[in-house]
């Protein structure tokens, strides 16, 4: 299909990757792939846990394999295809697959937003309601809160996803990031983004803003419930069951604010593919760390499955 002035549509984009083949970026790649198995086992053994044992069978370990099924998803949707471009030497992608890897990567961070809000409200109601807890936070409410996590990043993904493949693109191929970041995407349309450029901003920030005003109401209620606990023992447990999820919050929302709530002017290609790299590879990996280390019902729960295990000693 051709454009006025000689301008041919493009078919098929070219990722730039993160590395080049220097020592030095060879080895940051080793260690990319080491985190990305890392991450796939870690997610993959908080899930089995959780599904297997009894005891991690209330709302919060609910929410958390669903969290680490999304981690699990997210860092799937493009590490693999990272590690595949850089030693096959090349990153050509289709149209279409572009537009897949946009729809999966915006969708996931979107049910990761509003799931951490989630989280946060069920330990609020928790700490500061707990005679209505099994009540307020029932099963169903609980499938619901996941459907609708689910399909707000849908929502939020499928309309990015049209509306950046919407544009002509012509000339130039290359895409200077690891995977098909839309602000890189859009720098190759052959048309005025400017507009559509604005209402991502807009819909990042409230999609942003929305789940982290009620993480903030949440905690800043659990804060005034544990101050005015009597108990030292219950104020040191409160703060120990929140604190692994306060600091996957800021690992998350910290990242993303830094990405998508910038004006594109003050955007660098460089900082934009360190920051994706680590939330899309990093904060997966240290999502089931943070909730595991200091949970002594997980780490019970592990143990209980290696004595399963005919090399436990069983």
């Amino acid at each position: 299909m051709a454009l006025e002035g000689n301008q041919t549509l493009i078919s098929h984009f070219i990722l730039l990757g993160l590395f080049s083949h220097s020592p030095l970026h060879v080895l940051l790649f080793s260690i990319i792939v080491l985190v990305f198995l890392a991450a796939l086992s870690g997610n993959g053994l908080l899930v089995l846990l959780i599904s297997i044992d009894p005891r991690l069978h209330s709302p919060m370990y609910f929410f958390l394999r669903w969290l680490a099924l999304m981690d699990l998803m997210l860092i799937s949707t493009i590490v693999p295809r990272m590690a595949a471009d850089f030693l096959l030497g090349g990153g050509s992608i289709s149209f279409t697959g572009c537009g897949l890897q946009i729809l999966f990567f915006v969708t996931l961070l979107g049910d990761e937003c509003f799931l951490l809000a989630f989280m946060a409200y069920d330990r609020y109601v928790a700490i500061s309601h707990p005679l209505r807890y099994s009540v307020v936070m029932s099963r169903r409410v609980c499938w619901l809160m996941v459907a609708g996590s689910w399909l707000s990043g849908l929502v939020d993904g499928l309309i990015q996803a049209i509306f950046t493949l919407s544009f002509p693109y012509c000339g130039s191929q290359e895409i200077d990031h690891f995977y098909c970041d839309i602000p890189a995407v859009l720098k190759l349309a052959c048309a005025d983004t400017s507009l559509y450029e604005t209402m991502i901003y807009v819909c990042c920030v409230l999609m942003l803003l929305l789940p982290f005003s009620v993480i903030s109401a949440s905690y800043l209620r659990i804060l005034v419930t544990v101050l005015c606990m009597r108990s030292a023992a219950g104020r040191q447990k409160a703060f120990a069951t929140c604190s692994a999820h306060m600091a996957v919050v800021t690992l998350f929302y910290g990242a993303a604010m830094i990405t998508y709530m910038r004006p594109q002017a003050h955007h660098s290609s460089r900082q934009d593919k360190v920051v994706s790299a680590f939330y899309t590879v990093i904060t997966p990996v240290l999502n089931p760390i943070i909730y595991s280390l200091r949970n002594k019902e997980v780490a019970a729960a592990l143990r209980k499955l290696l004595g399963r295990c005919p090399c436990g000693g069983g």
